[in-house]
């Protein structure tokens, strides 16, 4: 993972667990982040078969 990254994880917020680690480029605007996440959590719902709402992301900061 580079350092110029954001890394977020997406949380199902049923079970409370990670089920999805991304990636995304520092260098995009916020509304380009927002988009990329909307994206990539549609495709974690759809692939674990459960309701798009019950998906969230938070960024993973790291702790110094």
């Amino acid at each position: 993972m580079k350092k110029s990254d954001k890394h977020y994880k997406f949380i199902n917020c049923s079970t409370g667990h990670a089920i999805y680690y991304h990636s995304i480029s520092d260098d995009l605007e916020t509304k380009k982040v927002k988009e990329e996440l909307e994206k990539v959590r549609a495709k974690v719902a759809i692939n674990n078969g459960i309701y798009l709402e019950t998906i969230y992301w938070e960024e993973i900061k790291e702790e110094a």
